[in-house]
C-alpha cells in the first residue's frame, strides 16, 4: 500500500506553516554541533529537558524528533546556541596531511564533501536500511561486512554483497571502491571509521592466507611472516601493513590523499579475532549472525578495531579527537581541541608510573607509587558472630560495569603533572598526593577505603585524589606532604560513559530487562536474559569487556620477552597512556563500594563477608537479594545502600550458596566473591 498522504497539498501547507513559524528544529548534524561546541553531553541536555539520553541520541541522529512537550523547550536550547556558536564557514583548502600511519593520530581539518561511490552489485535484495545514521551516503551498506569462501559479504539489516576479490588487494581495493562500507565520525572534528571485513576461515583460505597461523614464528608473534606471498602481494600493490603486521587484527592502507583515507581493517575469525571472553559465542555463528553483532555494537559504541581493549580506548579518541580545525590569519589550521588529551605524549609523574617506565629507571625514584586497586577483601573469619554463621545463605551482588559508574562526571588531569610540597589538600584538583592515613580507625568488619586488600594502612603513601577526598567526607583531616597535581582539567570521559552507558542499557532492554521492572521482575528477567537473543547477549559481554579494557588500556605494560627496563615501549608513547586516569576511575569505583557498604551497615546492620573488584557477598536470611536489601515500608529500595536494577552503578544477582560453603572458603583464606557465581572468577582490575 502506498505510504503517501491522503491530501499532499494539505501536507505542503502544513509543512509551509511550521517553516513560517519557526516550529523546524536545524539538520540533526547541526544539533550535534550546537551541543559539542557548547560542551554539553548529551547527558546533560537530557537532564535540563528531563528526557533520557537515547532520547537525544535520536534527536541527533534523525530517528525521531522531540514530543511537542519538549519540542519547543529543545528547539530554544538550540536557537540560544545557534547565537553564541555560528557555524564556521567551510574551507576551500586542507591544511596538514593527515600521518600516513592510520594508528597514528593525525592533525584533522574540516572534512570535504564525501565523493560518490558506485554501487556495489547485491546477491539478493536487501531489506530497506533502519539504521539510517550508520548508512548514510557514502556509507550506505553500514559498517562492515563479513566475508565467506562463496564471495559472500554479510552486512547488516541482512544485506549481502557480492564479493568477487580473490586476493587481499583485491578485496581492499573492492571494499574502498565498489562496498559503501564505513561508518561517520563520532565526533565532527574526528574521522570516519575505516570499513572492517570480517574473514571466515573459507574466506581466508580463498585469499592466500592460511587457516590458522602454524609457524612456530607465527603464533610467538601473532602475525604472517614478513616472506609470506600475501604480504608480498600487499607490498608490491603500493599498500602498506602498519608496524604490527599481518595479524587477527591487520590494516591494509595507503598515505591518505587529502582528507580521504585509504585504509581497510580485516579481522580473521580462524586467528581467534574474536576473544571468546569478551565475544562469547560469536566465532561460531554463521556469517549473517556476526555481523548482527558487530553491526550493533558498531552502531552503539565503535566499530571494531581490534580487542574489545583496543576499541575501548580508541572511542575514548573518536569522541574527543586531539585536534581541530582553527583559524589563524584567514587560513585554517589544526590546533588543540580543548578537553582532549592533546596529540602529543605525556610523562607521567614518578608515583603515578610503573617500575619499567623510563621516568622512573632514568631518575632513580624510590619514593614509592600510587596503588590505586580494586578490592580484593576478605573479613576475617575471626569477626563472624553466631548470628552470622547461623544464616543460611551467602549471597553475591555485582554492580554493573562499576568502572563505567565512576568515569561518570568524573573530573581528570588534561596537562602535565606540576610538583607541589606540603600542599593544602583540594579534592577538585586531580593528581596524586602523598599522606599518612595510618592513624584512622576504622570498623574491621569492613575493609578499609584506603587500600586494595582492605588493610589499615601502616604509613605514608601515594593517593588519588578521589581516596583522600573520601577520607575528608568520613571526617578525617588530610595532611599531604607531597603532591603532583594537574592546572588543565576536564571530565575527557564524559562522552565515552555516556556512550558505553547508553549501549549497555539498550542493549540490556533488547533481552527484556528493563528499567521500568519490579526489583523481583528485574532478577526473574537477569535470570533468563542471556538465553533470550544469543547475539544481544555477545554485544553486552562485549561492551562490558569495553569498558574494563578500556581503562585498563590507560596503563598498558610492556610486553615481550626481550624488554628491559626503563626502555620506552609503543603503548606508553601515545597520549592515551594514562595511568593517572585509570586511578582515579578506580580510586572512585572503591570509594563508592565503601559508601555502599557503610551505608548497609546503617540501613541493615549487615556487614560483607568479601568483596571482589565489584562484587559483594552478604550473610542472608534467603536465597535472594529481597530478603536482605534495605526497602522502605512502601516497597521502594532505600537510598544510599546496594539497589537493583540495570543501569551502570546498580546491582545484580551475582550468585547463590550455603552459608557454611561461605565461612569454610574464608577460612582456608579464599575469597567468596571470586567463587560464588561458580569457577574462578577473574579480578576486573581494569587491566
Amino acid at each position: 500500500m502506498s505510504s503517501q498522504p491522503s491530501d499532499p497539498l494539505a501536507a505542503v501547507d502544513a509543512l509551509l506553516a511550521a517553516v513560517e513559524a519557526g516550529h523546524l528544529l536545524p539538520a540533526p548534524a547541526e544539533r550535534v554541533r550546537l551541543r559539542e561546541a557548547a560542551g554539553l553531553t548529551q547527558a546533560a541536555v537530557a537532564q535540563a529537558l528531563g528526557v533520557r539520553i537515547p532520547s537525544i541520541q535520536a534527536w541527533e541522529e534523525g530517528r525521531a524528533e522531540p514530543k511537542p512537550e519538549r519540542l519547543q523547550a529543545y528547539r530554544r536550547l538550540l536557537e540560544g546556541l545557534a547565537q553564541r556558536y555560528p557555524a564556521p564557514p567551510r574551507p576551500h583548502t586542507l591544511s596538514p596531511n593527515p600521518s600516513p600511519n592510520p594508528d597514528a593520530t593525525a592533525p584533522q581539518a574540516f572534512a570535504p564533501a564525501e565523493p560518490e561511490q558506485p554501487t556495489a552489485p547485491s546477491r539478493r535484495p536487501a531489506r530497506k536500511r533502519s539504521t539510517a545514521h550508520i548508512a548514510a551516503a557514502p556509507y550506505r551498506h553500514g559498517p562492515l561486512a563479513v566475508l565467506d569462501g562463496d564471495g559472500s559479504a554479510y552486512g547488516v539489516d541482512g544485506i549481502v554483497l557480492d564479493c568477487p576479490a580473490t586476493t587481499v588487494v583485491e578485496l581492499v581495493e573492492w571494499t574502498l571502491q565498489e562496498s559503501g562500507l564505513g561508518a561517520p565520525r563520532l565526533n565532527r572534528n574526528g574521522k570516519d571509521s575505516d570499513p572492517l571485513i570480517v574473514l571466515t576461515a573459507s574466506a581466508a583460505v580463498k585469499l592466500g592466507l592460511p587457516e590458522r597461523l602454524e609457524g612456530r614464528e607465527e603464533r610467538r608473534s601473532l602475525r604472517l611472516a614478513e616472506d609470506h606471498p600475501v604480504v608480498k602481494q600487499i607490498g608490491a600493490a603500493k599498500w602498506q601493513l602498519t608496524q604490527r603486521g599481518f595479524g587477527p587484527w591487520a590494516r591494509v592502507y595507503r598515505k591518505a590523499q587529502g582528507s580521504a583515507r585509504q585504509c581497510v581493517q580485516l579481522a580473521v575469525l580462524s586467528w581467534d579475532a574474536l576473544d571468546t571472553r569478551s565475544w562469547p559465542g560469536v566465532a561460531d555463528m554463521d556469517p549473517a549472525d556476526i555481523a548482527r553483532v558487530l553491526g550493533v555494537y558498531a552502531q552503539r559504541v565503535i566499530t571494531p578495531r581490534g580487542s574489545t581493549a583496543v576499541s575501548g580506548l580508541e572511542l575514548m579518541t573518536a569522541l574527543r579527537p586531539p585536534t581541530r580545525a582553527v583559524q589563524e590569519n584567514g587560513t585554517w589550521v589544526s590546533g588543540h581541541n580543548p578537553g582532549s588529551l592533546g596529540s602529543d605524549q605525556m610523562d607521567p609523574a614518578p608515583p603515578e608510573a610503573i617500575a619499567e617506565h623510563p621516568v622512573v629507571v632514568n631518575s632513580g625514584w624510590t619514593g614509592g607509587f600510587l596503588n590505586e586497586e580494586a578490592y580484593q577483601w576478605v573479613r576475617d573469619p575471626a569477626l563472624l558472630s553466631d548470628e552470622e554463621c547461623l544464616l543460611p545463605y551467602a549471597v553475591g551482588l555485582d554492580l554493573n560495569t562499576a568502572f563505567l559508574a565512576a568515569a561518570a562526571r568524573l573530573t581528570v588531569g588534561l596537562s602535565a603533572p606540576d610538583h607541589f610540597h606540603r600542599p593544602v589538600f583540594n579534592k577538585k584538583i586531580p593528581g596524586s598526593w602523598l599522606a599518612d592515613l595510618s592513624h584512622i580507625d576504622l570498623d574491621p568488619r569492613l575493609p578499609s577505603p584506603f587500600t586494595p586488600d582492605g588493610t589499615r594502612p601502616t604509613g605514608p603513601a601515594w593517593y588519588q585524589t578521589h581516596t583522600l577526598a573520601y577520607a575528608q567526607e568520613l571526617g578525617h583531616d588530610v595532611h599531604p606532604v607531597e603532591a603532583y597535581l594537574r592546572r588543565e582539567t576536564g571530565a575527557y570521559l564524559d562522552p565515552w560513559h555516556d556512550r558505553l552507558k547508553a549501549a549497555y542499557v539498550d542493549t540490556l532492554a533488547d533481552l527484556g530487562v528493563t528499567a521500568d521492572l519490579t526489583d523481583a521482575g528485574f532478577l526473574a528477567a537477569m535470570e533468563v536474559h542471556q538465553q533470550t537473543d544469543p547475539a544481544m547477549a555477545a554485544v553486552l559481554a562485549a561492551v562490558k569487556a569495553t569498558v574494563k579494557g578500556g581503562i585498563g588500556k590507560l596503563r598498558e605494560r610492556p610486553q615481550g620477552r626481550t624488554y628491559r627496563d626503563g626502555d620506552p615501549w609503543p603503548a606508553m608513547q601515545r597520549p592515551t597512556w594514562r595511568p593517572d586516569i585509570r586511578a582515579a576511575v578506580i580510586s572512585k569505583a572503591r570509594a563508592n563500594m565503601h559508601r555502599k557498604l557503610t551505608n548497609m551497615v546503617k540501613l541493615t546492620g549487615l556487614f560483607p563477608l568479601a568483596v571482589l573488584s565489584d562484587c559483594v557477598v552478604y550473610p542472608s536470611p534467603g536465597p535472594s537479594p529481597l530478603d536482605f536489601l534495605p526497602y522502605a515500608e512502601s516497597g521502594k529500595p532505600l537510598m544510599g545502600g546496594f539497589r537493583l536494577g540495570p543501569t551502570p552503578g546498580l546491582a545484580k544477582l551475582e550468585g547463590v550458596r550455603e552459608m557454611s560453603w561461605a565461612v569454610d572458603l574464608m577460612e582456608k583464606g579464599l575469597n567468596p566473591a571470586r567463587h560464588i557465581k561458580g569457577g574462578d572468577a577473574v579480578l576486573d582490575d581494569g587491566e
